[in-house]
């Protein structure tokens, strides 16, 4: 499945945005990915995460992989199916009084190996939560993957997360601090389409 692809399924469902957008960051954008639109249909999400699962099972510098974690909202039909599609156990975190964390009985155990999952990376902030909450846990953050990793800068780098990652597609999205937008210098207010308010 190319970049290509991908996009085109989320483009197909209406999933890729365009607007004046307030990023979970705080960062704000022109262009906004509603994963949850196509994920919505389970023959699509299972297409989607086991094509991501079979990128990150190919690669030799991701040791065993005993299950997949993701942050909630958003990362949850994608740790769900990937998790499925590899065999092992899906988890997820939420946040509580505004810090991440394991809840509702999960549990990791001392060395697992814990695949983070995201539907869309953006700067890596909640990828790099749910990676600190592997490592209280004593789990160790094996890789990190997404379907979409929109933190290319305009050298084409991705943010850096010091572990193996692979996204179905990556996209180049500017993204810019409020007091530095041009569409609020035009007047435009930003809108939050994400789950967290």
């Amino acid at each position: 499945m190319t970049k290509e692809d991908v996009l085109k399924i989320f483009e197909e469902n209406e999933a890729l945005l365009k607007g004046h957008f307030l990023l979970t960051s705080g960062l704000h954008s022109d262009r906004y990915l509603q994963s949850a639109l196509t994920l919505q249909h389970p023959a699509v999400a299972e297409k989607l995460c086991s094509e991501l699962a079979a990128k990150v099972k190919a690669d030799p510098n991701i040791s065993r992989i005993d299950l997949v974690i993701a942050p909630a909202l958003g990362g949850v039909i994608v740790a769900h199916e990937v998790a499925r599609a590899l065999g092992v156990r899906a988890l997820f975190t939420e946040r509580q009084e505004k810090t991440m964390t394991l809840r509702r009985g999960f549990q990791i155990k001392p060395g697992e190996g814990c695949l983070v999952v995201e539907d869309v990376i953006t700067t890596g902030g909640s990828t790099r939560e749910v990676m600190e909450v592997v490592g209280r846990c004593g789990g160790v953050t094996v890789g990190v993957g997404s379907l979409i990793d929109r933190s290319l800068n305009a050298k084409g780098d991705a943010v850096d997360l010091a572990v193996p990652r692979h996204a179905l597609a990556a996209l180049e999205v500017p993204t810019y601090k409020p007091e530095e937008c041009p569409m609020c210098r035009e007047g435009s207010i930003a809108i939050k389409p994400g789950s967290r308010q």
